[in-house]
Parts: structure tokens; C-alpha cells; sequence
């Protein structure tokens, strides 16, 4: 099992940045694929980013491409989205989320964290 805990949400104005994370533990973390989801209201969880903790490998959703960065640390068991140039849009609950497949991870994780609010005004 692994156990995810979320931080770093806040208000930000359009065209700013902000830094989420999202902290690890348990067995074997290095084992898994951690992705970044969001859901804002009145609309359906999508997947933002996801990354190989193991090898590093990233993938992303178009909307966030060239905007959000995913990374890792391993001294840390803790992963990163680097979000930046914000837009209105961007306001959601951010969830990480874990599993051991690369593919699954971007559909339907085992392992959920609570969710951080990030809410970009205009």
C-alpha cells in the first residue's frame, strides 16, 4: 500500500504559478506511477500528469502541456506539479493519485490522496 498526502493548493491570479506536492510512504514507493488529477465543479475528475518514479518518464494531458510540470525527488518520496501561466480554468481539487502500472495510473489508480483546492482568478 502507499499513502499520499497533498499540499501546496491556494488563490492565484491568472498568468501566475504555483507548486503542488504530493508526499509518499509505504512499501516500496519507488515501485509505483504517481499522476496528478483534477476535478472542478460540476465536472467529471480528468487526468492532468503522470510520471514514472522508477525511470522518470512523463506523460501529460494537452491542456497542460507546456504549462505543468511533473517531477519527483526520491530523498524526499514526494512528487511535484510545477503549475504555471494559470487560467480561471485551471481551478480544481488537484488529487494525486498512485498504482503500480504506468497505464493504469492515468485511468484508474488504486491509491488516492485527499485533494488540495487551487483556485486561479482573473
Amino acid at each position: 500500500q502507499v499513502q499520499l498526502v497533498e499540499s501546496g493548493g491556494g488563490l492565484v491570479q491568472a498568468g501566475g504559478s504555483l507548486r503542488l506536492s504530493c508526499a509518499a510512504s509505504g512499501r516500496s514507493v519507488s515501485r509505483y506511477a504517481i499522476a496528478w488529477f483534477r476535478q472542478a465543479p460540476g465536472k467529471e475528475r480528468e487526468f492532468v500528469a503522470a510520471i514514472i518514479w522508477s525511470s522518470g518518464s512523463t506523460d501529460y494531458a494537452d491542456s497542460v502541456k507546456g504549462r505543468f510540470t511533473i517531477s519527483r525527488d526520491n530523498a524526499k518520496n514526494t512528487v511535484y506539479l510545477q503549475m504555471s501561466s494559470l487560467k480561471p480554468e485551471d481551478t480544481a481539487v488537484y488529487y494525486c493519485a498512485a498504482d503500480r502500472q504506468f497505464a493504469q495510473v492515468m485511468v484508474r489508480p488504486d491509491y488516492w490522496g485527499q485533494g488540495t483546492q487551487v483556485t486561479v482568478s482573473s
